[in-house]
């Protein structure tokens, strides 16, 4: 039986090596994600739908990616993807693990998969239906070493004990339930579920999401303290750019299962190059009650990723659209400026407002 590993055992995000030069742990290449539309007796497949369609980024090692869109943009289901929830219609998904090398997680079965899923653990949305009632927290947390056959009975306790205390709940809370329990003290304890593995990454799929404000200020300091204490690097989906700009050392921008940009977080709210990016920055709530900026409203409604629209999916509800280019050309994802990638035509001749203007 394998000894649990240590909490202190992950090195520091500002440790010796700056996260600029920090090697990419995971990138994502081309990855779709097509469900099947189907009718009739036979289930007839008549058609797919593309939550997730051509998307590729990267994370480097002890950095955070936000990655944000409107709702049914494909945010979660890229991160399903990812930890192979999902399987994946086509593209690659590589990973960086100290034992393992690079491995590609799109090809990987069997016990493979198995052994990599304790580098990658989710924090889901909804702190009550994320856990079982029926689980004591001993039993909620602890389950991950069970199934992977890392530690068993006082081991566990132990464990238990020590991840309960690192997220800021006492120790003797394991032998309750979650019914027992306030929102934000659930997502504590799925936290403590998702660290007990030790995990390199973190898919925080709208962690704060269902939270009061207070509260969400809470989760978002744990999240980086865990972080900078035990060096995980998170892929943090969220609709809120407002926590994605104070959590996020970059940001990724979806629409209809595409990244349509993706920069730093500094570069993407000062200097945005994509038509849909301003106008999810346009909607950004002040500070300053003397500022009273309209928010950009776009015409139509989102695309169906059913059937989205030919050339770029954005063009409809393009103020900047030219018309024949954009309805007949896909745009391609590519980098305009040092780390700023966009797919958009013209997004070298756009001047669009960044959210301090807007």
């Amino acid at each position: 039986m394998n000894k649990s590993p240590s909490l202190d055992q992950k090195t520091p995000k500002n440790g010796v090596q700056p996260q600029a030069q920090a090697p990419i742990l995971l990138e994502v290449d081309r990855l779709k994600k097509y469900f099947p539309i189907t009718r009739g007796l036979l289930s007839r497949v008549v058609g797919h739908v593309k939550a997730v369609d051509d998307v590729s980024f990267f994370i480097r090692q002890g950095e955070t990616l936000g990655l944000v869109g409107e709702s049914g943009c494909g945010k979660t289901t890229t991160g399903r993807v990812i930890v192979r929830a999902l399987d994946p219609t086509g593209g690659n998904i590589w990973f960086t693990t100290p034992d393992m090398g690079r491995v590609n997680l799109a090809e990987v079965k069997g016990r493979a998969l198995t052994r990599l899923r304790q580098s990658m653990q989710m924090v889901f949305q909804d702190p009550y239906s994320s856990l079982n009632p029926r689980m004591t927290l001993l039993e909620n947390v602890g389950e991950p070493l069970y199934v992977h056959g890392i530690a068993r009975g006082r081991e566990i306790e132990e464990r238990v004990a020590e991840l309960l205390k690192v997220v800021g709940l006492r120790a003797e809370y394991m032998n309750r339930y979650p019914h027992a329990f306030s929102g934000g003290q659930r997502q504590r304890i799925g936290i403590a579920r998702a660290l007990a593995l030790n995990p390199q990454l973190v898919i925080c799929d709208e962690p704060v999401s269902a939270l009061d404000v207070s509260v969400q200020a809470q989760i978002l300091n744990l999240l980086q303290d865990l972080q900078e204490q035990f060096g995980l690097t998170y892929l943090f989906v969220a609709h809120d750019l407002s926590v994605v700009e104070h959590i996020s050392d970059r940001v990724a921008v979806m629409y209809v299962g595409q990244i349509v940009e993706s920069a730093t977080t500094t570069a993407l709210f000062t200097h945005p190059l994509h038509p849909y990016t301003e106008a999810l920055l346009s909607a950004v709530p002040k500070p300053d009650p003397a500022v009273r900026a309209e928010p950009l409203i776009l015409p139509g409604e989102v695309a169906n990723p059913a059937n989205p629209p030919s050339g770029c999916y954005f063009h409809p509800r393009c103020a900047y659209s030219d018309g024949k280019r954009c309805r007949e050309e896909a745009p391609q994802l590519r980098e305009v400026e040092p780390e700023h990638w966009v797919r958009c035509h013209y997004a070298e001749d756009l001047e669009l407002k960044p959210v301090a203007l807007l």
